[in-house]
Order: C-alpha cells, then sequence, then structure tokens
C-alpha cells in the first residue's frame, strides 16, 4: 500500500462508551502510541476509573461523554448499539466539525450464534451521518478484537482496518490513526453507504472465533 500516511501523532482521542472492553482497549492502544485519549461514559467517575485501570503513566483520563466530546480532536463512538441514536443525538452540537469515527456493529444473538439487525439508515455509521450533520463521519475499527487490545503480551496485532467514509481527508486521518497501532493497517474499504456489510461480518467473525477459539481479524490481499 503506497498512499503516503498524515502525521496525526499529536491528535487528542475521544472515545464515547469508553468503559467497555472495546474502548478501554483502544484507548490503551492509543495511549501507548503517545495520543491523548480521553474516555468517555455516562459517569464521570466511572470513566475515571476505567482510565485508572489501563495503568500508571498513560496520558489517558476520563470524564463524562459531552467533555469528551467537546475536547477530542477526533472521537470513536464505541457505545452499545442501543444507545448510538440517543447518545449521538444529545452530542450534535459537540461533536459538530469533528471527525467522528463509529466502530458500532449492531448486532443481535440467539441460541444460533450472533447475526446482523437491520437497521433503518443502512448501518449504525449512516445513522450516525444522518443524527450528525455537521460531522464527519468515519466507519472504522469494527473487526478489533478487545481481548488482543487489552492485552499487555501481545506487542502488534495482525489486522488490517477497513475505514469507510465520504470525506477524503477523514478515511485518510482515520487510515493514519489506525496505523499508530503496531501490526494494524489502515485500509480505505468504500463510501460510507458500504458500512452495513463490514458492521454484518462481524457476526461471521464472532462464530469464526467461537468455532477455533480465536481472536480472528482480516487481512487484505495484494495491497
Amino acid at each position: 500500500m503506497s498512499d503516503e500516511l498524515r502525521d496525526v501523532g499529536g491528535l487528542s482521542i475521544g472515545i464515547l462508551g469508553g468503559t467497555g472492553d472495546q474502548g478501554k482497549g483502544l484507548a490503551h492502544r492509543f495511549a501507548v502510541a503517545g495520543h491523548q485519549v480521553l474516555i468517555g461514559s455516562r459517569s464521570a467517575s466511572r470513566a475515571r476509573e476505567a482510565a485508572a485501570s489501563l495503568g500508571e503513566g498513560l496520558p489517558v483520563r476520563g470524564d463524562e461523554n459531552a467533555a469528551v466530546a467537546a475536547e477530542a480532536d477526533v472521537v470513536i463512538v464505541a457505545v452499545p448499539w442501543d444507545g448510538h441514536r440517543a447518545l449521538l443525538e444529545s452530542l450534535r452540537s459537540e461533536l459538530a466539525g469533528k471527525i467522528v469515527v463509529d466502530c458500532v456493529n449492531p448486532l443481535g444473538f440467539d441460541k444460533q450464534g450472533a447475526f446482523a439487525l437491520d437497521v433503518e439508515e443502512g448501518s449504525a455509521a449512516q445513522q450516525a451521518a444522518v443524527v450528525l450533520p455537521d460531522s464527519r463521519v468515519v466507519a472504522a475499527f469494527h473487526h478489533v478484537s478487545a481481548v488482543l487490545l487489552l492485552d499487555p503480551e501481545v506487542a502488534e496485532i495482525d489486522l488490517d482496518v477497513l475505514v469507510l467514509g465520504d470525506d477524503r481527508e477523514a478515511t485518510d486521518t482515520v487510515q493514519a490513526l489506525a496505523a499508530r497501532i503496531p501490526g494494524v493497517r489502515g485500509v480505505y474499504g468504500g463510501r460510507l453507504r458500504n458500512a452495513h456489510q463490514i458492521e454484518a461480518f462481524t457476526a461471521n467473525l464472532i462464530s469464526i472465533n467461537r468455532r477455533y477459539k480465536a481472536h480472528a481479524g482480516i487481512r487484505v490481499t495484494d495491497v
């Protein structure tokens, strides 16, 4: 992949819903890479506890979601699907003008395992774009194992992060942010209208991981 990555080392990263394993895992990796990371939650105290749990000496702190959304340069949305729309609607003004990275997977679970849910707007990322018309919405980080992100013994993560969006500068920035995690590449995956199959594919990965007791991701060949 020959595209030259932009310098994103000085960007601060906010993670809404950062008290969950996926959010904490991303927070850990970006903080280790030297980014100022802000973990957001409905409860500022829970956010501070999550930040402290990542260990001393890392540039991570916690606060309520609104404060994190207002302060961070780039904001990652890692909340449960059932609270996705309501949270973003409540933060529309704080997120205006910002790159908002949606990594939410609308999934259901039953006795047969995980399955993709229908979303009126097409996907979680498209819902975010509708709710946040003044933000630059990008879809990315759907297929990263929280277990691997949080494991300090895992120095590099063998993974490509598919990055989708309609704003080329925003997708370039998120591709470069993905590459800040050792072993990871950010690969452009198309327009935001194609986010549904990326989100839905997470159900397949969950099935793979359960069958093979693994933490599978994806790699794109010949790029």
